[in-house]
C-alpha cells in the first residue's frame, strides 16, 4: 500500500512540473492596431486592450509602460499567457516590445 501511495505522489509531482513548464512558455504573437486603456469589464485582467482582425486582446506588460502607447497605432510583440481567456474574456498578451506605426 505504501508503494502505491509513493507512486501516486511521484506521478502527481511529475505531472505538476509539466504543467508549470507549459504555462510559462506561451505562444509568440505580433499584433498591429491601436492600444486603448481598459475601463471596467466583466473580466478583470490586463491593463490595456488592442483589437486585431475584429478580435480583442487584453494586454499587460511587466517591462513596458503601456500608458505611453495609449491611443496610438502600434505593432506589438509578446506572448499569450497560458490559462487565458477566462470567463468569456479575450486572450491575455504579455507585451515585450512596442513599435510606433
Amino acid at each position: 500500500m505504501k508503494k502505491f501511495i509513493y507512486l501516486t505522489l511521484f506521478v502527481a509531482a511529475v505531472s505538476g512540473c509539466g504543467i508549470m513548464r507549459s504555462a510559462s512558455s506561451g505562444e509568440s504573437i505580433s499584433i498591429e492596431g491601436r492600444i486603448t486603456k481598459w475601463g471596467m469589464t466583466t473580466y478583470q485582467y490586463g491593463t490595456h486592450t488592442i483589437s486585431y482582425g475584429g478580435k480583442p486582446y487584453a494586454l499587460r506588460s511587466s517591462s513596458l509602460n503601456l500608458d505611453t502607447y495609449a491611443d496610438k497605432q502600434v505593432v506589438l510583440r509578446g506572448t499569450k499567457v497560458a490559462g487565458y481567456p477566462i470567463e468569456g474574456g479575450p486572450d491575455l498578451i504579455e507585451v515585450s516590445e512596442v513599435v510606433m506605426k
